[in-house]
């Protein structure tokens, strides 16, 4: 089960590039105390290295950090952006929809991961999430 506030959520958010995307769904999770500024850090810094493995299904990008980077807090963030922009992933790309995942241990990770791949994999849930005209259609579909 997700938990989800509409503190948690931004539409139609404006972005330059792939890591202030991830940012700004990083600092969605810090404004809401589930986890420290440096965990924003440590989302882009795993993109910066790693590259778009946080990119899980055409259009969707799942960044995150190891919960030692200032997880205080398991919770998610949704972040739509008003035009896709690419990750750098060769089959995937453009991302229009960024969910950063704050797990405090690798259970709770995996747990979130597994709840949002379910609620995306519904077309008709994903299709309300891309399309909403408000935070409260998406916290009423959660």
């Amino acid at each position: 089960m997700l938990t989800l506030t509409e503190g948690l959520i931004e539409l139609n958010v404006e972005v330059v590039d792939a890591e202030e995307a991830i940012r700004i769904a990083g600092q969605l999770l810090v404004d809401e105390g589930l986890a420290e500024e440096r965990y924003v850090d440590g989302m882009v810094k795993g993109y910066k290295e790693v590259g778009p493995y946080i990119v899980v299904a055409p259009g969707i990008a799942f960044p995150h950090a190891r919960p030692e980077f200032g997880a205080k807090k398991k919770g998610v963030s949704i972040v739509r952006l008003s035009h896709p922009i690419p990750f750098g992933h060769p089959t995937s790309d453009p991302i229009s929809l960024v969910c950063a995942l704050c797990g405090t241990d690798s259970t709770s990770h995996i747990e979130m991961l597994q709840a949002l791949a379910e609620l995306l994999r519904d077309e008709e849930k994903l299709h309300t999430i891309l399309n909403a005209s408000t935070k409260k259609e998406i916290l009423d579909l959660i």
